[in-house]
């Protein structure tokens, strides 16, 4: 290569790079606040303070039966979407982070040292870091006082060690001499949190503000406002709106798109506590990824571009590659290459960052509309199959994992975008960018203009068949389009069959291109399948998902739990003698009866008794309960809903039966 030419290419001011670069060495650090004897103690006083917890769960009652030492060993119920989500999610984010600190550290227990079955001490830690944290979970069971001032102690003590050890020493030799300190920031966030919850809730127990109530589930208006927003009339308006038939212009569109991936609270619709777990699981598992990408590989590269020195051109010259007679500008060379490296990867790091989050965002608007859809019986847009929405073995193993299988796949989808983005930048920097900015090494294009009498066909067929498709074989007639020269069209179909082979090639390229990336950046999402539809079943991720959705609808319907709370009013009003069990006949608006008796028409009337027989006839949780759907026939119901010819058929013995429920 010509010296003078090399003169040309323009650097950016990068640092003085010194001859030789010494390492740094970060000694090791041994806090004042010995982990190992913490541990001890946390874990004896973890241990008392159960015990204590189970001495008051054995005397605590609620309503008219005691709760006992079985409420104590079932601290959250995941299946209530009313209850406080704070607690869980924030026990659930501390597990995470010391899970993480465990696998990335040479020692997962603070017990022991041995580094030689760090395998066999990393499978006791999986057990014991969830028992060492459950009480911080347990101390809220109870909705005692003595429960929020033991969990305000032992959150604060966690917290306060924690934060402790960090500042005696921020540094440590892992990975990099900040990341131990970083790492730990959401697991700091979350015992932080837990230090104020407890408090807070304390306080409010005091003012008599907190609600001490552990069937809160049915008795919470959760479940009734979204009855009556379903049962809402909507506005002649929105009918107008939404039965026009115009295409929306393109800003729109956009617009809309946008407003896909960004989540807004709905009314009278609050998310599973476990979807609320996983959409904070997923966020703290990307800065875990991301902090060990970054802190991995950039310190690395700017070590290794600071110690890049003269001898570089003998290395290079060994391989044959001759950049400059010169060193110093082999020096400079080879500098600027690497600092182009390290901006690519930084840059493909934080794409995949941003891609993950984009990706996040719209699960959670893909997983309210799942939920809502499934709600209202709309089987087959869900699953695009007809499907019993029961529990099952499978679905419950979904169910219980599907949590920690969310993290798994953000982890790991993270890794293999980053590296997947990583080249696409390289190929895209050293091949397209630098020889555009500096009009040198144009292999790339020096290859395709030699390919231009096959790229000038390819384009000429393209243009071809598209230009005559719409003048010439296509004709409109009366508003209708039908095909004209059928003859020339099939001679011309004929003549282009080898031209459209190899268009063929290159569209198999791009198909192969654009289905690898879509499952690249898709990856860390459970909530779609990476295959097609009718084989959805073969992939994992989807299917436990889908297992997932059915163990939440099926056990916690809005309507299903404000049509038993409704049930548990009347009969606890019916043993108070203060209002009949019968006046939850007009209990289908959910509203709070007067004690007098108001008249309503006999139009009202009967417009509820069709309403109740329509959710009735509707609902597939009930079809297999029914008499006369005992042994049903494959076409009378299909996806959740009955047949038209099944409803005539069947519409005697519908009508009878909502005669017999009213």
């Amino acid at each position: 290569m010509d010296k003078d030419a090399l003169l040309d290419y323009e650097y950016p001011d990068l640092d003085p790079l010194p001859t030789k670069n010494e390492a740094e060495i970060i000694p090791l650090c041994d806090p004042t606040a010995d982990d190992k004897l913490y541990h001890i103690c946390i874990t004896a006083i973890s241990l008392v303070v159960m015990l204590i917890l189970a001495i008051l769960a054995r005397h605590t009652k609620v309503g008219n039966t005691q709760k006992g030492l079985s409420g104590l060993l079932s601290p959250v119920n995941f299946l209530d979407h009313t209850q406080h989500k704070g607690l869980a999610v924030a026990v659930f984010g501390v597990l995470l982070c010391k899970l993480w600190h465990m696998v990335m550290s040479p020692n997962p227990l603070p017990f022991t040292t041995d580094t030689e079955n760090k395998q066999n001490w990393m499978i006791l830690g999986v057990f014991y870091y969830p028992a060492l944290y459950y009480p911080l979970l347990a101390c809220g069971t109870l909705h005692n006082k003595v429960g929020y001032v033991l969990g305000s102690l032992l959150s604060w003590t966690h917290f306060g060690v924690l934060v402790w050890q960090k500042i005696d020493c921020p540094t440590t030799p892992l990975i990099h001499k900040y990341y131990s300190l970083f790492s730990s920031l959401p697991q700091i966030a979350c015992l932080a949190f837990l230090s104020f919850q407890y408090p807070l809730l304390l306080f409010k127990g005091l003012k008599g503000t907190e609600k001490n109530n552990g069937s809160e589930d049915l008795s919470s208006s959760y479940y009734e406002d979204y009855v009556k927003k379903v049962l809402r009339k909507k506005k002649k308006s929105a009918k107008i709106s939404t039965s026009s038939s115009e295409t929306p212009k393109l800003p729109q569109r956009i617009a809309d798109a946008v407003k896909s991936y960004i989540y807004t609270p709905e009314e009278a619709f609050r998310f599973p506590l476990k979807l609320a777990i996983s959409a904070v699981i997923s966020f703290i598992t990307l800065y875990q990824v991301g902090l060990l990408l970054i802190l991995a590989a950039v310190p690395t590269m700017q070590t290794a571009r600071r110690g890049v020195d003269e001898d570089i051109a003998n290395v290079l010259a060994g391989f044959q590659i001759v950049l400059s007679p010169d060193k110093q500008e082999v020096v400079r060379l080879v500098v600027y290459y690497m600092w182009c490296v390290e901006v690519c990867y930084i840059s493909a790091m934080s794409l995949s960052a941003l891609v993950n989050l984009a990706m996040l965002m719209r699960s959670m608007v893909l997983h309210r509309s799942n939920l809502n859809g499934l709600y209202r019986g709309d089987i087959y847009n869900v699953y695009n199959c007809q499907r019993s929405i029961r529990p099952s073995r499978p679905a419950l193993v979904c169910w219980m994992g599907y949590t920690s299988f969310t993290a798994a796949h953000i982890c790991i989808g993270m890794f293999v975008q980053t590296m997947v983005f990583f080249l696409c930048l390289l190929i895209a920097v050293f091949l397209i960018i630098i020889p555009v900015l500096h009009r040198r090494h144009l292999i790339l294009f020096q290859i395709l203009w030699s390919m231009w009498p096959f790229w000038l066909m390819i384009f000429l067929a393209v243009l071809i068949q598209h230009i005559t498709s719409r003048f010439w074989f296509i004709k409109k007639t009366a508003g209708t389009r039908d095909l004209d020269n059928r003859g020339n069209l099939f001679l011309l179909t004929y003549l282009l069959f080898p031209v459209n082979v190899l268009i063929g090639v290159l569209l198999a390229l791009w198909r192969m291109i654009i289905t690898a990336l879509f499952n690249i950046v898709h990856l860390g999402r459970m909530d779609i399948s990476l295959l097609n539809r009718n084989v959805e079943a073969f992939d994992p991720a989807y299917r436990c998902y889908a297992h997932y959705l059915k163990i939440e609808v099926s056990q916690s319907h809005p309507v299903m739990k404000a049509f038993c709370g409704m049930l548990l009013q009347s009969a606890c009003q019916e043993n108070n003698g203060a209002q009949r069990p019968r006046d939850a006949e007009e209990g289908i608006q959910l509203v709070q009866q007067e004690k007098k008796q108001i008249k309503v028409s006999t139009a009202k009337r009967a417009r509820r008794h069709w309403h109740l027989l329509y959710t009735l006839v509707n609902n597939p949780s009930l079809v297999g309960t029914r008499k006369h759907f005992q042994h049903p026939a494959a076409e009378s119901f299909q996806n959740g809903r009955l047949n038209q010819r099944a409803k005539t058929g069947s519409k005697k013995e519908a009508e009878e039966e909502a005669a017999a429920s009213n």
